[in-house]
């Protein structure tokens, strides 16, 4: 048995009832085979892989809280400090009634790899918790913020772990948790979080650096296939910070968005999502209300209820901007039907291995999220950078160092897929890239 299969069992039966976790852990490892083989004695003796599987620390805590009516209600929260071997634990905080251990985990896991290839010093973390902040009023989420941080600021410092925003957690929430933890602590530790308000410490383009980002790399990798960017239409999913941000820059750069989603349904415009239209994706976010369907009702375009774009929609890149999981294997089977060349995954991990498989042997190119996705964690990184320099860049100078970083991310993959004699396959090379900083950080620190 390999040495590779050896720790996937072994994962398997230390995690049981946790597939998201164990589905990212074979795809990772599997596609490290050929930096395994190479190097099978070193990383056995220091048992690398089976340490990078595990995490540093899983912290679960209940998170109690009282509504506008006076009910109380318990909550459970989670923080996963998975590998902090090149810096401090990086990664969001997510607010979702379907957030639990496993999806803390497998998120945190891809965390580790995805901030490696910034070539920024931040490890892999992800926390969170089952709250549901949608039709929650300010008061509750102020109230239900402030009871998280009550315990998580046990775990998480500038030099010990650095949290951010997620889904459901965005400037607001940020805000929230950073004014109850600068009470609790006594300092103004305003390197403490990342995603915060201009006016205490945040980066200008945070908001939008995901979508931005994504919208890069995705350049980088039609420079390489020897295309370009403008002219073609692109169907997203979602209609938050990330598909707004993703909207912005396609649109600046000459492309078309076609489709967007929300857990009502998906909605098709045929003449863009531009101008004044992605100025209202901002608007649709901050209602509270999660439903993409006032978008067809304010500009009078086409709603489809209870269904994703997948499939559905023809378009020449599809850019996954919601949540894991939303492009099943039925889905990239109709991709395939459609004839769409290229899925740019910007939300983390949307689309499962089987999924992904079928379009990489359908010749559909599929440039993963733990690339794609970087930039919000890259800008949080350049955030981090700011706040302890005590400088600030304008949005010009952040944006140059985003593009500068997504590029940088894409000649890593080339670079590791050249070293291994292997075609352009996004996928391994990301892993490949990302592990070999983590594992040689690891390696140099010896046992612990």
């Amino acid at each position: 048995m390999s040495y590779i299969q050896e720790v996937i069992e072994q994962t398997e039966l230390k995690n049981p009832g946790q597939p998201q976790f164990m589905q990212t852990v074979k795809e990772v490892l599997t596609s490290l085979a050929p930096a395994v083989e190479q190097n099978e004695a070193k990383l056995r003796k220091n048992v690398i892989l089976e340490r990078m599987v595990e995490p540093d620390r899983q912290i679960i805590f209940r998170v109690p809280w009282v509504d506008d009516k006076g009910v109380y209600h318990v909550n459970r929260g989670y923080r996963i400090q998975f590998n902090n071997a090149i810096g401090p634990y990086k990664g969001g905080l997510r607010f979702q009634k379907d957030v639990n251990l496993d999806t803390m985990k497998f998120l945190a896991f891809e965390q580790t790899f995805k901030n490696s290839l910034t070539s920024l010093p931040m490890g892999g973390g992800k926390g969170g918790s089952d709250f549901d902040p949608t039709g929650k009023s300010d008061d509750e989420i102020m109230r239900f913020c402030q009871s998280f941080m009550s315990e998580l600021y046990r775990h998480i410092g500038p030099n010990m772990d650095v949290p951010a925003g997620d889904m459901g957690v965005g400037g607001r929430e940020i805000g929230y948790l950073f004014g109850w933890y600068k009470k609790i602590v006594g300092d103004y530790e305003n390197g403490v979080l990342t995603g915060k308000g201009l006016s205490y410490g945040g980066s200008l383009i945070r908001p939008e650096a995901t979508g931005f980002g994504a919208t890069y790399f995705l350049e980088e990798v039609l420079k390489h296939q020897g295309e370009h960017l403008a002219g073609k239409t692109f169907a997203l999913s979602g209609f938050g910070n990330v598909a707004w941000g993703a909207s912005k820059k396609i649109s600046e750069l000459g492309g078309k968005v076609v489709t967007l989603s929300g857990p009502d349904g998906y909605i098709y415009d045929p003449d863009g999502v531009s101008g004044e239209k992605v100025d209202f994706l901002l608007e649709m976010r901050a209602s509270n209300r999660n439903k993409v369907k006032d978008y067809a009702d304010k500009y009078g375009v086409k709603f489809v209820e209870g269904k994703k774009p997948w499939g559905n929609v023809k378009a020449d890149i599809y850019m996954p901007c919601a949540r894991q999981n939303e492009i099943l294997l039925e889905d990239a089977e109709a991709m395939v039907k459609l004839g769409v060349p290229i899925l740019n995954e910007v939300s983390n991990m949307p689309t499962t291995n089987e999924a992904i498989a079928y379009l990489q042997s359908h010749g559909v190119l599929v440039a993963p999220s733990k690339a794609v996705n970087a930039g919000g964690v890259a800008t949080s990184g350049l955030e981090m950078s700011q706040n302890s320099g005590r400088i600030s860049w304008s949005a010009v100078e952040v944006d140059a160092k985003l593009k500068t970083i997504m590029a940088g991310i894409h000649h890593q993959i080339c670079d590791a897929l050249d070293a291994y004699g292997m075609d352009y396959n996004l996928v391994a090379g990301a892993n490949l890239a990302g592990f070999k900083k983590v594992a040689d950080a690891m390696l140099a620190q010896g046992l612990y």
